[in-house]
């Protein structure tokens, strides 16, 4: 019971984790990310935008925590799931790690083009909105349409094993359905990713999280569930 109160726990903590880091990175990043002198201001804020960095790297470290420790519980009502879910988070984390080497490269291209006095503007120019256009995307695929596909996954397994009270996966069902449809109308351009839409359909995800989080921290999985996952699955050997 102890170890799986602490396993809880530790989900719990990496969600909050998860969600802080990626708010603080998408906040450092706005001097290279933002705005038509990125060139020139990604340098000047260099060392904020490599805090940003290692902002997504934590929000990465903390995506892949969450479902290694959840797989043993997941894996009780469906092993076939609770794997996809693992590689899918593992996907995911890939994504949004192409999106941080995009971003470090961007910073590299700012401080050269000061270092060498603004000259062939243009080139560097094409290369950033590359670079630029690289984050844009892994953003998308990320935090919206692989993280809509995570959610419902273990939403669905929480839902029919009762591991957590039934009002949590639902929220986490819904809140999985928009942001991939938020993922989906931003790539066919519908609204821009950080618009006011996009922060709509994303919020019921993000409450689940935070709702799941404290939940996980406070009480833990239901140590009735996990009884009951146990004795069904001694019975099908």
């Amino acid at each position: 019971m102890n170890s799986n109160k602490k396993a809880a726990k530790m989900v719990g903590v990496l969600f909050i984790l998860a969600a802080v880091t990626a708010i603080i990175g998408l906040i450092l990043y706005d001097p290279i990310l933002n705005g038509p002198d990125y060139l020139t201001k990604g340098s000047q804020h260099a060392n904020q935008v490599i805090v940003g960095t290692l902002m997504e790297l934590i929000l990465v470290a903390s995506a892949i925590g969450t479902s290694t420790i959840m797989f043993p519980f997941l894996r009780k009502y469906n092993e076939t799931i609770a794997l996809w879910h693992v590689c899918f988070r593992f996907l995911e984390a890939v994504i949004i790690t192409v999106g941080v080497i995009s971003v470090l490269s961007l910073l590299t291209l700012s401080q050269e083009f000061v270092a060498t006095g603004t000259q062939n503007t243009a080139s560097f120019q094409a290369s950033g909105t590359v670079l630029k256009a690289i984050h844009d995307w892994t953003f998308l695929l990320g935090p919206n349409i692989m993280l809509g596909i995570n959610t419902m996954m273990y939403s669905y397994i929480f839902y029919r094993s009762k591991l957590v009270p039934r009002f949590i996966p639902i929220l986490g069902m819904i809140g999985a359905t928009l942001v991939f449809i938020a993922g989906l109308l931003e790539m066919f351009d519908v609204f821009s990713q950080l618009s006011v839409w996009g922060a709509i359909l994303s919020l019921p995800v993000a409450a689940n999280e935070m709702i799941l989080a404290v939940w996980l921290i406070v009480k833990g999985f239901s140590e009735s569930a996990l009884a009951s996952l146990d004795e069904k699955k001694k019975a099908t050997r």
